[in-house]
């Protein structure tokens, strides 16, 4: 399912920022929804909030219904085909119940929950998913503690600030990215932990030890190391690298 992908990660970085930039007509772009849940009363952690979207999002495009033959197949293919989009949106009490009733994987870690929704048209998105905002809450920043062993590392850049909603989409691009390229048996014993991953944000130098710069298929092969570079519609400039995802 996500070997398109696989295909294109290593040109995807060498491209000049302005290639980023998607000129699809907006009635034939797709998305993929992930709804976090934020209630007002326990809002959750924010880094456990993002390593249930990052989880999530990939849960989706590897579950059994999107496979060949499988109900979710033909709009999660046709998503993967062209741009990797995300729109993280917020929910709680009975809007966050009634996103339940959609096709998708909702995942719970640390008290926090997200869950990502089979990808559609723009045009096509449900009421239930269309009223929620996008923006207007903020998670503080968390200390999350130790890296479990046995998880992959997802590192937010330390020098693009993000809100919560836009960190929520770039960590799920980073999973895609990350099970796109492992081999069968990598996968699925990924997939026997859930797709559990762990976020952090890295200190400038740690970061700039791991950037795979001009070399993003050298990274990958001697450090584990993948890259999401963002298309810049929001909060970012087009071609900002804003995770690094490191496998175990």
């Amino acid at each position: 399912m996500l070997d398109p992908l696989a295909a294109r990660y290593a040109s995807w970085l060498r491209l000049p920022a302005p290639a980023t930039v998607e000129t699809a007509d907006t009635a034939d772009v797709r998305v993929m929804p992930v709804v976090l849940r934020l209630e007002r009363a326990e809002p959750p952690a924010r880094t456990a909030v993002l390593e249930a979207a990052a989880a999530a999002a990939v849960a989706v495009c590897l579950d059994e219904r999107a496979a060949e033959g499988g109900e979710w197949h033909e709009p999660v293919a046709a998503w993967l085909r062209g741009r990797i989009r995300k729109v993280a949106r917020r929910a709680r009490g009975a809007h966050w119940r009634a996103v339940q009733d959609l096709p998708g994987v909702t995942v719970a870690v640390g008290g926090a929950e997200a869950r990502a929704l089979v990808p559609g048209r723009v045009t096509d998105t449900p009421k239930e998913v269309s009223r929620l905002q996008i923006s207007g809450s903020e998670l503080p920043a968390d200390e999350p503690g130790p890296v479990s062993d046995g998880v992959p590392l997802l590192l937010l850049n330390p020098r693009v600030p993000m809100t919560v909603g836009k960190a929520a989409a770039q960590v799920g691009h980073a999973t895609m990215i990350l099970a796109a390229l492992l081999d069968t048996g990598r996968r699925a014993e990924w997939a026997g932990r859930d797709f559990r991953c762990a976020v952090r944000t890295p200190t400038p130098a740690e970061w700039a030890a791991l950037h795979p710069g001009a070399e993003p298929e050298r990274a990958w092969r001697e450090r584990g190391v993948v890259a999401v570079r963002d298309a810049g519609y929001t909060e970012v400039a087009p071609g900002t690298v804003t995770v690094l995802a490191r496998w175990r």
